[in-house]
């Protein structure tokens, strides 16, 4: 299980590389799968669409079986929102396949990365997806982290199909923070297009964002200090 981090080969851990390289078997999700494809041509790949994880395991599985060396690829950390766990539940006390699992840059980093410091103290991330959390599970969840003061960091925040939902989050934010929480997103971490903009939680409210962006929402001491989104940890007043 490798993850891959944002998109830039660059920013893949030098451990990922080395599982890469030494795997006879490439297996993801196709635009995964594509970030890799070039700096490793000589590997077989095999992928399948999205929402048919659990086929793309169980094909890695049957692979692993016929004594193949197989890479599982995941965007950011195999372990958050990844593969990881799914392997583990599918694998289950099958001895004879052993699991690796070799950790990537998750975009709360590499995000965060790119707007400043926002998550220098305790933080959340939440995925606003209901396809396998229900939404009412995930509104008590934001609603915990924003009566906590946490920063947040808002995985999956819109589709098509979801597309009120950052504002319904908003406005669960909104019953503990200011309309002036100072927030961020950024799109495409990694990848052609990137870009990152701040803005305030009543603006990021009326945002309209796509399943390629990572919302960070600040907390109470969030604020911008030379155009960068910062939280301080309060290492000045110690």
């Amino acid at each position: 299980m490798v993850g891959i981090g944002p998109g830039d080969y660059e920013e893949m851990t030098l451990r990922a590389v080395d599982a890469l390289r030494s795997s006879d078997a490439i297996v993801g999700y196709h635009v995964y799968v594509d970030l890799v494809r070039d700096h490793f041509p000589e590997k077989e790949f095999f992928t399948t669409p999205m929402r048919r994880e659990a086929e793309r395991c169980r094909m890695a599985l049957d692979l692993a079986r016929e004594g193949r060396e197989v890479a599982v690829v995941c965007s950011g950390d195999a372990g958050i929102y990844g593969m990881a766990g799914l392997i583990c539940e599918l694998r289950g006390e099958d001895a004879s396949v052993e699991v690796e699992v070799v950790g990537g840059l998750t975009a709360a980093i590499s995000g965060g990365c790119r707007l400043g410091a926002p998550l220098s103290h305790d933080f959340a991330v939440i995925s606003l997806s209901d396809l396998l959390t229900p939404w009412e599970r995930i509104a008590d969840r934001l609603d915990c982290a924003a009566r906590g003061d946490f920063c947040i960091a808002l995985y999956n925040p819109g589709s098509a199909r979801r597309s009120d939902y950052l504002q319904r989050a908003c406005d669960i934010v909104l019953r503990h923070q200011s309309p002036q929480t100072i927030c961020g997103i950024v799109r495409n971490i990694g990848r052609e297009g990137e870009a990152a903009q701040l803005m305030t939680l009543s603006e990021l409210r009326g945002y309209v964002p796509d399943m390629f962006t990572t919302v960070f929402i600040g907390n109470s001491t969030t604020k911008v200090i030379g155009g960068r989104m910062v939280t301080p940890r309060g290492y000045r007043d110690v």
